[in-house]
């Protein structure tokens, strides 16, 4: 019997709203709400939580009941640097006292990690960035992106904190856009409590192979986490995780256990229109199938076609260990 754990960005199971949608795909949705959804899910076990609440009456006692009483509990708090507040950046902001406001709520969240024993703070610095040509110096700017992390880590020696790297949304560019760039950072931070989680669809998006951005941050020691969805390359479109891409998919998940590397399989999901306790079952669904073609995928059969760099074969075997486990 498999002992994988599966979880979700309680995002999943919010209201979304787009530039035509501005009052949502639904009725507006509390933090609680989110997590009783989140509980009806088959196979759920933990949850990444958004900070601070919107609701700033809402205790962590409150949420912490509300877990338990889903059998729930949180991998990762991720702090909302990315808001409107932090419009021209968090940690590389014009202004010293938004990105001194930027290292509290994250040093916030790192207490909030510390109450619920999550395994890390999540950092998406989605307005660490630029939009046009000549706006930023790049020096600087680059500078403040990596001292900016490197800072809260060496204040939080005793806990995890994962980079999500995204090529682009909302800034043109985003200071941490790919997997070698984050590396390149993270290195230069030389902390052992930094590394990357990695979204697949952000790598398809920035143009990657996801398999081999995991490979590359296993390589260094740096592979903290990961999310999974799907898109068709042109927008983090994030769609029901194998709907799109599911041999890609796959050979994510070959690398990842041909590595041993081991965590949540977690979900990364924007149901806009969609059922999203159906959205995410299904998912998971796949995601077990996965499991299930891991079990029957000729290792030493696949290592030796690599080696030979025979891509029939080696798509033949992951077909037949995929399209054979569902």
């Amino acid at each position: 019997m498999s002992n994988q754990k599966y979880g979700a960005g309680i995002w999943h199971f919010a209201t979304f709203v787009d530039r035509y949608a501005t009052d949502g795909y639904g009725p507006a949705r509390s933090l609680i709400e989110m997590i009783d959804i989140a509980g009806q899910v088959d196979d759920l076990s933990v949850v990444d939580i958004n900070y601070p609440f919107v609701d700033p009456s809402l205790s962590l006692d409150t949420v912490e009941e509300a877990l338990k009483r889903n059998n729930l509990s949180v991998i990762g708090i991720t702090p909302e640097i990315y808001t409107r507040q932090f419009a021209k950046g968090a940690f590389t902001n014009p202004d010293a006292g938004i990105r001194r406001l930027a290292n509290e709520m994250c040093n916030d969240a790192a207490n909030v990690v510390r109450r619920f024993g999550a395994d890390y703070v999540k950092l998406w610095p989605g307005q660490d960035g630029w939009d046009y040509p000549f706006q930023v110096d790049h020096r600087k700017l680059w500078q403040q992106s990596v001292e900016g992390i490197g800072e809260l880590a060496s204040q939080n020696p005793d806990l995890k904190f994962v980079i999500e790297y995204k090529p682009r949304e909302p800034r043109c560019h985003m200071s941490y856009d790919s997997v070698s760039r984050t590396l390149l950072g993270i290195e230069r931070m030389g902390l052992p409590n930094v590394g990357i989680l990695l979204d697949f669809g952000h790598a398809l998006y920035g143009g990657e192979s996801p398999a081999d951005s995991a490979q590359l941050a296993i390589d260094h020691g740096r592979l903290f986490g990961m999310d999974v969805n799907d898109n068709f390359r042109g927008w983090d479109d994030d769609l029901m995780a194998g709907s799109v891409h599911p041999i890609e998919l796959f050979e994510f998940f070959y690398t990842l256990r041909k590595n041993q590397w081991e965590g949540v399989w977690q979900l990364d999901q924007f149901p806009f229109r969609e059922d999203s306790v159906a959205v995410a079952n299904g998912a998971i669904s796949f995601l077990k199938g996965i499991e299930r073609a891991l079990d029957k995928l000729d290792f030493e059969a696949m290592q030796d076609a690599q080696d030979r760099h025979d891509a029939v074969t080696a798509l033949r075997l992951a077909r037949e260990a995929l399209f054979t486990s569902f």
